[in-house]
């Protein structure tokens, strides 16, 4: 499987001098190829293809006055956007289809200066190279220092040179991994866990482990609160509003990365523990129509799922999703009774049936697991439920006339 190692990069002065163009040749480059196909969809003729537009936008446009300057950076970076403007139409007609998986795909739009996000990519035909100082070697561009937090464990096949809206460089490598030899890399269990997900706690464990939600947004909420007053009330194009937008962009920035942490190491904790591990599939998007929407969209729940998804792959551990209308908060994990549902300010409650006082919370996790088929055994057991046949009571339907009805 493919995945994506980032690390932080530092390149001087004269370096930042020479992305700024590259970044702008990428993008002008995106954009020629986005209008190129708009123009033949208005004119109702094929969309052209992408030896044509390679031809177009980029042989002859450095042979033009107007735009020779696009031979001054890297003919890979200018390859690599008339790819990303491939593939994001691409993924526009699949997701039309339904063929793409995910939420639906707009149609591609022109990227501007002002973004907050401005990349170029450099393959292997780039022939940039990690130096033996431990620098990124890129074409056009130099050495760049690099804050390498850990090793690669392959070699990478390419590299992606990011500016976020921060002002901050990252380099994130494309790495190919082989999930059986990073199976081996964690250690034998046979323990599984369920996990309820929520907002008093971030995660409930089924073995009674509770895991405090940081609210790392609410922690910041002050400085961030000065910060865009701030910038509300500097003078739109002067030099002291952009760097308000900075102070408001690092601050975002801060929380985004203690969130990330968090998250990555919460999920690599529990797929290092557990071989099998079950969670509710939640309806965010639902969840945040609701009173509670800031709260549920900076808890980081999908995120959180994503990467649980993506470890469980590479690791060899199994992840059970079960559905999100399993009544887990109504049913006693104890002797099975449905108690029906319960207002969120109950937090404790007791079995009508056998008197069992659960949390609501442990007790909701609990039944995650049993609902995901873990409660037996991780290794060689059994992870989904088979199915059970329905009960005599429970089949047919119930309150209609089994006459048949007029059309």
């Amino acid at each position: 499987m493919q995945l994506r190692y980032s690390f932080r990069l530092y390149p001087d002065t004269a370096q930042r001098t020479v992305l700024a163009p590259a970044f702008g040749c990428a993008r002008v480059v995106f954009n020629g190829a986005v209008r190129a196909r708009e123009d033949a969809r208005k004119a109702g003729a094929a969309f052209p293809m992408a030896g044509e537009l390679s031809r177009k936008l980029i042989t002859e446009g450095k042979r033009t006055v107007e735009r020779s300057w696009l031979g001054e950076v890297s003919a890979v970076v200018l390859q690599q956007a008339l790819r990303d403007a491939e593939a994001a139409s691409r993924n526009f007609f699949a997701s039309l289809k339904g063929t793409l998986k995910g939420a639906r795909t707009g149609a591609p739009r022109f990227k501007s200066r002002k973004d907050n996000r401005q990349s170029i990519r450099f393959t292997a035909n780039a022939r940039w190279s990690i130096t033996g100082s431990g620098r990124l070697n890129l074409p056009k561009i130099g050495a760049v220092k690099v804050k390498w937090s850990r090793a690669l464990p392959t070699a990478p096949s390419s590299v992606t040179v990011i500016k976020d809206a921060a002002g901050r460089y990252f380099a994130s490598f494309v790495i190919d991994t082989d999930p059986a030899v990073d199976a081996h890399r964690m250690p034998d269990s046979d323990h599984t866990v369920g996990i309820d997900l929520g907002l008093t706690h971030f995660a409930v464990l089924s073995d009674g482990t509770k895991v405090d939600s940081p609210r790392f947004l609410r922690r910041a909420e002050m400085k961030l609160k000065r910060a865009q007053r701030d910038l509300s009330r500097k003078q739109k194009g002067s030099k002291n509003r952009e760097k308000g937008r900075l102070k408001v962009a690092r601050a975002h920035a801060k929380v985004a990365d203690a969130r990330r942490e968090f998250l990555h190491q919460l999920s690599t904790k529990l797929i290092r523990e557990n071989q099998a591990i079950g969670v509710e599939d939640l309806a965010v998007r639902g969840l945040a129509r609701t009173g509670l929407a800031k709260s549920v969209q900076y808890a980081g729940w999908a995120r959180f799922v994503a990467m649980l998804e993506y470890k469980a792959v590479r690791y060899g551990r199994a992840l059970v999703k079960i559905g999100r209308f399993e009544p887990t908060s109504q049913t006693c994990s104890a002797c099975g009774v449905k108690d029906g549902p319960k207002p969120l300010h109950i937090r404790e409650w007791a079995c009508p049936a056998c008197g069992t006082v659960h949390d609501r919370d442990h007790n909701a996790a609990k039944n995650v697991k049993t609902a995901g088929g873990l409660a037996v055994a991780a290794c060689g057991a059994q992870v989904r439920p088979g199915l059970v046949p329905a009960q005599r009571d429970e089949a047919g339907s119930h309150g209609f006339s089994p006459e048949p009805r007029a059309a």
